[in-house]
């Protein structure tokens, strides 16, 4: 193997190579050495015609002979080659290994570029709004039987606008607070108990995760809150409100004269708004099946059978936890079979027994929900009228507002006074009975016993939407649910 010469420059010891003699370097003098002086030499390399020179510096450390890199010209001027071996040189005087120095230097300028992105993410993380917790917490942090849909509107409509851009290291007690009270000043008490819970969720969720929890170091604000203590004195959560007899024989009246008032009149314009047909119909099945008007607005017309006088309800269309859920077969009396027939006759070339009107799909959950709400404003709280909305007092009954879930209470209690056995009015409703035990291993549906009981109440609203005097002498107008 040949072994390269040493060159000095101008075959002269001592001297140093200039730029133009570095420059003239050919590529014959591969593996050649050049020394500078000084300790310092270059070995010649070509790669793909290109010469360069490696430079290092020798020099003693621990008895021993040891290098330095200093450069590799063209890339790096010879002048700083030098001076990297001036401060290698340097530093083996003041008994510091330049090799070990160099390594130092590289470890302290990654430290600075490690805290100078520490420091910007530092600040990005102090930076975090509520609405940037909630963004990721909506995502990742909860999962509710409707998709969330129920908490994107609440705080959509109620917390986000309020306390979007406040950075979750300084949202305090005293927000939270202000929030509520603004909520149920507004008379929307429910809402802001139920928007309590889930803000309340939210930074739990938060204090266990990374960054949020950095932020939450002085505690979380939410468990400073007492909703008991906002609430107006004598709230309770749990509605009471039931239709009475009378006032059941009051709302097929009002149905009447406001779908006669608004036939009649040729001009229409100033007319009260009649409450749609199909709408009266979803109420007038709330009451005689004890379901609630999400899960029947969802209904398709292939789960309807005539024939077997049943309702079909897939589990996915009703109400409960993920994996908990099962599918409900209701059977028809002769008042809830009317009922459908009638709807059948208005929606019967859908697929969907209450069809969308302006795409494919069933209408929104809460159509008939805000129908009934619009005319009851009276009871409302509202600084503005709702655009496109009806908005009037034709279903006003009593002196309390009444709801569409407020029909499956009063049906409940009708069946409870028809001394329909307790058990069997909670499966009408598709509550869950007994221990886990029992829904293990005692397996009957009860379908006779409902199917039973569904007759009777469908019997006594038929006798009581008939004015049937001694049949309205049964039951006392009101009776609350036990």
């Amino acid at each position: 193997m040949d072994v390269g010469m040493t060159r000095y420059p101008r075959g002269k010891k001592g001297s140093k190579w200039t730029v133009k003699e570095l420059n003239a370097i050919r590529a014959e003098w591969k593996g050649d050495t050049l020394n500078d002086g000084g300790g310092l030499s270059g070995e010649v390399r070509v790669n793909s015609g290109s010469v360069s020179v490696v430079f290092r510096y020798a020099f003693k450390w621990q008895g021993k002979v040891a290098w330095h890199y200093c450069g590799t010209y063209p890339a790096v001027d010879i002048a700083v080659v030098r001076e990297e071996r001036d401060k290698a040189r340097d530093l083996v005087k003041s008994g510091v290994d330049p090799r070990s120095h160099k390594v130092a230097v590289k470890i302290e300028a990654q430290a600075a570029v490690l805290e100078i992105i520490r420091v910007d993410e530092q600040k990005r993380t102090e930076a975090l709004t509520f609405s940037d917790l909630y963004g990721i917490w909506i995502e990742d942090g909860v999962s509710r039987s409707d998709g969330n849909k129920y908490i994107r509107q609440s705080f959509g409509k109620h917390a986000i606008p309020v306390l979007r851009d406040i950075k979750v290291q300084h949202l305090t007690e005293n927000h939270l607070r202000d929030l509520y009270r603004r909520i149920i000043a507004a008379g929307k008490t429910a809402t802001a108990v139920e928007l309590s819970k889930d803000i309340g969720q939210m930074l739990r969720w938060a204090e266990k995760r990374k960054p949020w929890r950095a932020l939450m170091i002085d505690g979380n604000p939410a468990e400073l809150v007492d909703i008991k203590q906002l609430v107006p004195k004598g709230y309770t959560k749990e509605r009471k409100r039931q239709l009475s007899i009378e006032e059941i024989i009051q709302l097929k009246r009002m149905f009447n004269a406001t779908t006669q008032n608004y036939a009649s009149d040729s001009r229409k314009h100033g007319v009260e708004c009649v409450l749609k047909k199909e709408s009266q119909i979803a109420l007038w099945l709330c009451l005689g099946t004890l379901y609630r008007i999400g899960e029947l607005l969802k209904t398709e017309w292939k789960h309807v059978n005539f024939e077997q006088r049943t309702w079909f309800i897939p589990a996915a269309n009703t109400k409960g936890e993920h994996g908990r859920k099962h599918d409900q077969l209701i059977y028809l009396s002769e008042f809830t079979l009317d009922q459908f027939k009638q709807l059948h006759s208005l929606t019967g070339d859908s697929n969907w027994a209450f069809p969308a009107r302006n795409k494919e799909g069933h209408v929104c959950e809460k159509t008939v929900s805000k129908q009934v709400g619009d005319r009851q404003v009276k009871f409302k709280q509202r600084s503005r009228k709702l655009k496109c909305r009806v908005e009037n007092n034709s279903l006003v009954l009593g002196d309390e507002e009444w709801t569409p879930h407020d029909l499956r209470r009063t049906g409940s209690t009708l069946m409870q006074k028809l001394k329909i056995n307790r058990d069997i009015i909670n499966l009408c409703q598709n509550h869950v009975i007994g221990s886990r035990v029992d829904r293990v291993y005692l397996l009957d549906e009860y379908s006779d016993e409902k199917r039973e009981a569904w007759e009777m109440l469908g019997d006594r609203l038929e006798a009581i939407l008939r004015g049937d005097e001694n049949d309205m002498k049964v039951i006392p107008l009101h009776v609350q649910v036990a």
